[in-house]
């Protein structure tokens, strides 16, 4: 049995996207901060990537902070019609280059309008709460509840299509369906990693897109990384690289694809996200769509976690 994953998935009534995307927290500088090394290839890399079909975008305001969206309305504004771009609100940089809750109702409020007028947008097609219940950022002192209302409400006014969370767990994503619709989670999740698994098993449960962050284990799937570098929890063993390379080898295909094309037969509310500054990448990366993986092949890597 081959696994043929669908091409696109429908969020909710006429937002459709494709399940391959782009993730742009890479097209700023080191660390999701300052300018790109190279102004000219990011631009050019927003633009091939819609020339190859993407039509899910994910950025936000805090990645530069300012650029990414700042070089997404550079490369593609005015946007083509079918084009999603998701952002994210709930944290803010600061002058040491943290990363920090700001989830109060009012902060919330004029993180989206920074984001509107960055993306020079009149409404924002996605917009995920950045929580932190997943580990990687500690949470703010604001009530969730109060955080996710007030979004709700900027939802209802217009200025938000549609709401999602990132980092959550799933007794906050019971929490937020209560106070309104949430079409997508994005939470860490890779092939090495399945902690984000029980929220997985909700969102495929209520019919909610599941993103994973750090769909290529921040980059530890590129050949020639220290992998002694590798943020805690990320560095894959040389054993699962050997195992991966092998059913990758099969296919004529790289250990990237493999583990992208991995992530849309693994379920089918996934949507993949891979960032990357360099053209070639993403070429690689948006290769993997054409990539389908038998059962048992995805039966196999299911095991590498």
């Amino acid at each position: 049995m081959t696994v043929h994953a669908d091409r696109n998935l429908r969020l909710a009534d006429g937002l459709t996207v494709g399940r391959l995307g782009y993730g742009a927290m890479q097209l700023p500088g080191a660390g999701s901060w300052g300018p790109p090394q190279d102004h000219g290839t990011a631009l050019a890399v927003l633009r091939r990537a819609v020339e190859l079909g993407v039509t899910h975008i994910d950025t936000s305001d805090f990645y530069g902070p300012h650029v990414a969206n700042d070089l997404i309305r550079e490369a593609l504004h005015p946007y083509p019609g079918d084009l999603v771009i998701a952002t994210k609100v709930g944290v803010v940089r600061d002058e040491w280059r943290g990363w920090n809750a700001a989830a109060e109702p009012e902060s919330l409020r004029e993180q989206v309008e920074e984001n509107l007028v960055r993306l020079g947008r009149d409404r924002l097609d996605l917009v995920y709460l950045r929580v932190g219940g997943d580990g990687l950022m500690v949470p703010g002192d604001t009530p969730f509840a109060e955080s996710f209302g007030a979004l709700a409400d900027l939802r209802r006014r217009g200025l938000i299509r549609h709401l999602g969370l990132s980092g959550v767990t799933t007794s906050r994503l019971a929490e937020a369906r209560e106070i309104a619709p949430v079409v997508a989670v994005q939470n860490r999740h890779h092939i090495f990693d399945r902690s984000g698994a029980d929220v997985l098993s909700a969102c495929e449960t209520a019919g909610i897109a599941f993103v994973p962050y750090f769909p290529l284990a921040a980059g530890m799937l590129r050949p020639g990384l220290d992998l002694s570098q590798a943020p805690p929890g990320m560095a894959p063993s040389p054993e699962q690289l050997a195992a991966l390379d092998e059913i990758a080898g099969r296919y004529g295909a790289t250990r990237v694809q493999a583990a992208l094309a991995w992530l849309l037969g693994h379920s089918p509310v996934t949507l993949a996200i891979p960032g990357t500054s360099s053209p070639a990448h993403l070429e690689e990366n948006l290769a993997a769509a054409r990539l389908n993986l038998t059962g048992d092949d995805i039966a196999a890597l299911d095991k590498l976690a």
